[in-house]
């Protein structure tokens, strides 16, 4: 049989084509996502400006007990480690670095451009050459980067002026210099990038020099026991890069739970499409099976038959997807690279496991579905499968039946689920949602399509006549030829208008409580930061009525110690999770007038020194009070011990803790001000006030008032650029869907020939019979929309109960006009075109051809 099964695959293309691109495709955006996940799971970062150290050491991100939770800014390591490590046999050198942001000042002290600076000693750890003149020796002196000199029209000899650390001046270019690192790199004297730094006696990393002929492995060991007991990691390969930019250990997790969840997605997806198109491609050939069931074949030699066919076309297909796979997951990481959404220096790391998924998830979905659609076919006697392949009727089985309640019994307990999360949390348990409610309506399928046709039967045929009739009764007699073309409408339809509405549900969301928390009608910033006192300064400004700093960071409260049973100690099994919580660095005496918050317990005003406003919920679960001690660790992994002095009723989901100002600004990357909310006095003009202070760039280089709608709208962008990387994945995901509709209506029309021209013979036109194709793709199209708006609706309104207190989820009533108008749209044009083709052959030969 499996000869056989070889010898029919030219009798029956099309339908093995369509199996062939829908195995194709879904392999291939399996696999790069695959690699996708692949990638964030190494977080491989080659280095560039670390690139001449073969050890690096720098802060552990890591949360100390867990290897979880990553801290968000750099933990940073003590300038006595270097003499520490320069003592390890094998160790040339031991140079430190530091970074630290510099701002290019153009004409009136505004921003002309954003640099990084380091001292010229970590030159030799890239490294770098001076191509013109000599290294900075002197305070004010500085090396530029040739390709960033050569954009700026910067030489040897010119003044440029920098803000550095919160302070301004002008620079003399004393060199030019080249090297693997970016072109926004600035060189100052080692002393002076110390002082801008505002950490002296802290370094951001040490690159470790070999002596010649020594085994690197076996100084990284004995480096790693001298820094034993510091919260230090010792890194060599591609990990190195992690010392240049800590942000790739926290987005390359990022990376990892994207990838699975739009892997997933793609690969249930997949699962779906393929099930579908092979169904399709099966059914077309029951009355072949029929007649091989008569003539003598044993329902275990068709099932043969069917599996061998099939594995053929799934190994030719999943082994050519492994070509176009790691380059589709290598465009994705690119993609989000430039637009900012994981660091440019993640490489793209994907080997045979991704591949070896995505041809396992394509093998097994083929194969299953072959299992499935050859046993439906054999369990039938020959005489009721002959019948069965001319009506094609029987959908129902107790085990679908069975199945379809599972799934939607999970789609239901998910929206429960979704509807009582917060709000940013509720996406994560929606998408999943909507895969088992599409799951449950297709194996469903049949049946409902049924019912909406029955609903729509009337209509359509006093509307169109004749050819409505003829649609109507096809529907009716051909139930599952009939629901395999519903279901890819269907899934395409209501994967994106769930999708798409759960992402502008969600922003809108985020959006709202920034808006509502937003009390300020100016922001100060500067590019770079602003000191601390700056605050105070603007606060005196007339027409100023409160001024308070914004830092934001994050947080982790401390878990209680655990105890054995025996109560002598910690166990190690058990080790408790750290609360992460969203900080919020504050000035007391304005925040009450530039922000919403607002104290349930106890006063913001007592926010100074080292104090902490707790949201009510949180405080309640770590169980403290007003004036007991929370024990924290900062953003840069610092602990610190501080005070309840209020608690805050907000928004759920969007709860965070406020902070002085003045104990979490030193502990982020910059160690500055990243903004100064500022509230006018009542009937003061905001085009005068920002005139005022304004003029503070005079004392302040490089300072920016802007108005509130400017500060909304940079936030608005922020989010924009969030949604932007789900829509690209998104995109993918449906776009493949949309693929399968098209794939589904052009097989399901063109097996139809005989059938038409059959029509043709008893005297109908080509006119009549596209009519009455137009009707049927009408009634598909409507069906699969009908049930892609049920899916869509059971999984927004409980994601819009959480995100919005509302069942009505936010966004654009376009999305769903422009969904439906698609989805008619490809479906009429697809069976139109297809039957057109088909009614360009010759009237006998088709006829008189097998089938």
């Amino acid at each position: 049989m499996i000869g056989l099964a070889f010898k029919t695959l030219r009798f029956h293309k099309g339908g093995f084509i369509a199996s062939f691109i829908a195995l194709f495709f879904g392999a291939a955006i399996v696999v790069g996502c695959g690699g996708l996940f692949e990638t964030g799971l190494h977080s491989a970062a080659p280095p560039e400006r670390l690139a001449a150290s073969p050890i690096v050491v720098t802060g552990d991100q890591r949360y100390p007990g867990t290897r979880r939770d990553v801290f968000t800014e750099r933990v940073r390591l003590d300038a006595d480690l270097v003499d520490r490590i320069e003592a390890v046999p094998g160790v040339a050198e031991a140079v430190p670095d530091v970074s630290f942001p510099a701002t290019v000042l153009g004409d009136g002290g505004r921003p002309a451009g954003r640099l990084t600076g380091h001292g010229w000693s970590s030159a030799k750890l890239a490294p770098y050459r001076v191509d013109e003149g000599k290294p900075p020796s002197r305070p004010g002196e500085i090396a530029l980067d040739a390709r960033f000199a050569d954009r700026a029209g910067a030489r040897v000899g010119q003044e440029v002026g920098l803000a550095l650390g919160g302070d301004g001046g002008r620079y003399r270019v004393t060199a030019l210099v080249s090297g693997p690192g970016s072109p926004e790199t600035v060189f100052l004297t080692d002393s002076e990038a110390a002082r801008a730094t505002g950490r002296p006696g802290l370094v951001d990393s040490i690159g470790v020099l070999t002596a010649p002929g020594t085994a690197v492995g076996a100084v990284e060991r004995d480096v790693e026991k001298a820094v034993g007991g510091r919260p230090a990691s010792v890194f060599s390969g591609d990990e190195r890069g992690w010392a240049e930019n800590p942000d790739v250990i926290a987005e390359g997790g990022k990376l990892v739970t994207l990838a699975s969840v739009f892997g997933g997605l793609s690969a249930a997806v997949t699962v779906f499409v393929v099930s579908s198109t092979v169904g399709i491609a099966l059914h077309q050939r029951q009355r072949e099976s029929a007649l091989l069931r008569a003539i003598g074949a044993t329902p275990r030699q068709l099932r043969r038959m069917v599996l061998g066919e099939t594995l053929l076309i799934a190994v030719v297909a999943t082994a050519l997807a492994c070509f176009p796979g790691p380059l589709i997951g290598r465009w994705l990481l690119e993609a989000f690279a430039g637009a900012g959404v994981v660091p440019e220096t993640i490489a793209f790391r994907a080997g045979w496991v991704p591949m070896a998924v995505g041809v396992g998830t394509a093998l097994l979905t083929a194969l299953g579905a072959a299992f499935l659609g050859a046993r439906t076919a054999t369990r039938t006697r020959p005489t009721e499968a002959l019948a069965e392949a001319s009506l094609q009727r029987r959908w129902f089985s107790k085990g679908r039946l069975v199945f379809a309640l599972l799934f939607l019994g999970g789609g239901t307990a998910l929206a429960i689920v979704t509807a009582n999360m917060a709000g940013p949390s509720a996406g994560s348990t929606a998408t999943p949602a909507a895969m088992l409610w599409t799951a449950g309506f297709g194996l469903l399928g049949p049946g409902l399509a049924k019912a909406i046709t029955a609903v729509l039967r009337g209509p359509v045929r006093l509307l169109t006549g004749l050819p409505g009739r003829l649609a109507s009764l096809n529907a009716k007699a051909r139930t599952s030829r009939y629901a395999g073309a519903v279901m890819p409408v269907m899934l395409a339809s209501g994967l994106a208008m769930a999708l798409i509405y759960l992402q502008t549900t969600q922003s809108f969301g985020a959006q709202r409580a920034f808006e509502e928390n937003l009390r300020a009608d100016l922001v100060v910033t500067a590019a770079g930061g602003l000191p601390p006192e700056t605050v105070d300064v603007v606060a005196e400004q007339p027409g100023v009525a409160a001024a308070s700093a914004q830092v934001s960071s994050v947080g982790y409260i401390e878990p209680p110690a655990p105890k054995r049973a025996d109560g002598d100690g910690e166990d190690e099994d058990d080790e408790p999770e750290p609360t992460e919580v969203p900080l919020q660095g504050v000035t007391a005496a304005g925040v009450d007038r530039t922000t919403a918050y607002r104290a349930s317990s106890g006063s913001l005003a007592d926010l100074r020194g080292n104090t902490v406003a707790l949201p009510t919920e949180l405080a309640r679960a770590a169980g403290r009070g007003l004036g007991d001690t929370v024990p924290m660790r900062l953003g840069d992994g610092t602990h610190v011990d501080l005070e309840l002095v209020a608690t805050l009723d907000g928004r759920r989901g969007y709860e965070t803790a406020l902070v002085p100002a003045s104990l979490l600004a030193p502990h982020t990357d910059s160690g500055l001000l990243p903004q100064i909310m500022v509230k006018a006095e009542p009937g003061t003009d905001h085009a005068t006030l920002a005139g005022t202070l304004s003029k503070l760039a005079d004392r302040q280089p490089g300072l920016v008032v802007t108005d509130r709608k400017t500060l909304t709208a940079v936030q608005a962008e922020q989010d924009d650029t969030q949604a932007w990387m789900s829509y690209l994945l998104l995109g993918m995901v449906v776009g493949y869907a949309t693929i399968a509709l098209v794939n589904t209506q052009v097989i399901s029309t063109t097996e139809r020939r005989r059938e038409f021209m059959l029509q043709r013979l008893i005297g109908s036109t080509r006119r009549q019979v596209m009519r009455m194709m137009a009707v049927e793709a009408f009634l598909v199209a409507a069906a699969g929309i009908v049930l892609g708006v049920l899916v869509a609706a059971l999984t927004l309104v409980p994601l819009s109960i959480s995100v919005l207190g509302s069942p009505v989820p936010e966004g654009s009533p376009w999305i769903l006009v422009a969904v439906i108008a698609a989805a008619f749209g490809l479906t009429l044009v697809t069976t139109l075109l297809s039957t057109g083709i088909v009614l360009r052959n010759r009237i006998g030969g088709v006829v008189g051809v097998r089938e």
